[in-house]
């Protein structure tokens, strides 16, 4: 009987990894539901910008306050959390705290641990308050209501309890305080639990530490906090052109190409059994998978919208609720392959209309505020580009002022309504 908490403790962590992987592995499954892309530009770039701006959080700094907020989370959390080898060797081999026997050095460790982890509580407490009680107003649009507002103070929760656990764990823990190292916080909250089962509490604070981290960690693809392991792929896959370049299809450049060239037969090479190319995207299918990460990543934290200029003057585009919206679409998608067996069936929705309306879609401006704005390389405005390709070249579905523009582009040469006989007077002036 005694090796049965040993065999328990195997089994949650056994489950816990085990649907970690599985939520792990529909994530890839539906990322790569979007077309391939090659990448360009030197890795050692790519290498550069997913330790600065994943790991160094070096766009974070344009807000200090929220930067160095999330910073101590992120680095406390992470630090903290090293302490689960500790708990995974204890709980599989019945050891307890075994790495104390390397002394003065464990006990500085746990000071440490236990300085973060109160910083961390004030950063997260400072978080809610921002979310709930001054409500920045960028927490406030119409697509953070419901779930994803639910979902960030989830996450708060989350943090705040794991936090305590792993206080109390320390404080209640006799072996630990009779150290007299270590215990720097832990050692202030010890009187409190004077009289009490301190054997039980210790034993119960361990349990569901372990067990909350499985749970978080296991939440994770169901929340916007899924950045906290895609931020490092998505800066590494973020483009390396400039932020007005714009990417060109091969088959209108070649077609133009050929239009150009007097000596070209525009039929010598025609092949009417190829397959019809779809221009820009009106589903997820039709987007790369760059850009199904980029939905995936989003941290949801609005700083797009905020310096969106269609956003600020009242137009109903918000940068956030694209990739929110694409999100969605995704996790649909993917429930209706699992449903069916592998096979996706046609629901009759896509990601144009029945997600994004037109409206949000032609309000851009193309002006990459969103893109420059992001802090871990997402790119909305690529996007948006596509579907208004989609909607331009499949469905001459343009604005009628966008319209009137282009049809003077091809009979006038230019996008004012001239006679074709004034033109080289236009151009003269």
């Amino acid at each position: 009987m005694y090796l049965l908490p040993n065999i328990i403790f195997g089994f949650v962590l056994i489950v816990g990894i085990g649907f970690f992987v599985k939520n792990i592995n529909k994530l890839k499954r539906n990322i790569k539901l979007g077309t391939e892309v090659s990448l360009s530009g030197p890795k050692k770039q790519r290498w550069i910008n997913m330790l600065k701006i994943a790991l160094g959080q070096n766009k974070m700094i344009t807000r200090p306050i929220s930067a160095i907020l999330h910073f101590i989370v992120y680095i406390g959390f992470v630090i903290i959390n090293i302490e689960l080898l500790e708990i995974i060797i204890d709980g599989l081999f019945g050891t307890h705290r075994v790495f104390s026997s390397i002394g003065l050095i464990y006990g500085v460790l746990i000071g440490v641990f236990e300085i973060l982890a109160v910083l961390v509580l004030v950063s997260v407490i400072i978080f809610w308050l921002r979310r709930n009680v001054i409500k920045i107003k960028r927490f406030l649009n119409n697509e953070m209501k419901g779930w994803p507002k639910t979902d960030a103070n989830l996450i708060i929760y989350f943090e705040i309890v794991l936090m305590f656990l792993f206080l109390t764990m320390n404080a209640t823990d006799v072996e630990f305080q009779s150290m007299n190292s270590g215990n720097l916080i832990s050692g202030f909250i010890a009187p409190l639990f004077q009289g009490l089962p301190l054997n039980i509490i210790e034993r119960t604070a361990w349990w569901l530490h372990i067990i909350g981290i499985l749970i978080f960690l296991n939440y994770l693809y169901y929340s916007k906090h899924l950045h906290i392991l895609l931020a490092f792929p998505n800066t590494y896959f973020g483009s390396l052109s400039p932020k007005g370049y714009l990417e060109n299809l091969d088959s209108v450049t070649n077609e133009v190409k050929i239009m150009m060239d007097p000596t070209v037969d525009p039929y010598a090479n025609s092949d009417d059994n190829l397959p019809i190319e779809k221009f820009g995207a009106s589903d997820i299918f039709d987007l790369n998978r760059i850009q199904l990460l980029n939905a995936y990543t989003c941290t949801e934290c609005g700083r797009c919208t905020s310096e969106c200029p269609a956003s600020q003057t009242g137009k109903k585009l918000s940068p956030r609720k694209i990739m929110m919206d694409t999100r969605d679409r995704i996790e649909e998608v993917g429930s209706n392959i699992d449903l069916n067996k592998g096979v996706f069936k046609n629901d009759g929705k896509q990601l144009i209309g029945d997600y994004i309306t037109d409206e949000e879609i032609w309000a851009c401006t193309s002006c990459n505020a969103c893109v420059e704005a992001c802090p871990i390389s997402i790119n909305p405005l690529s996007i948006i580009l596509d579907m208004r390709r989609y909607l331009v070249m499949e469905k001459s579905a343009a604005p009628t002022e966008l319209n009137n523009m282009m049809t003077n582009i091809e009979n006038n040469g230019a996008p004012w309504p001239y006679n074709q006989m004034d033109r080289l007077n236009w151009n003269n002036e």
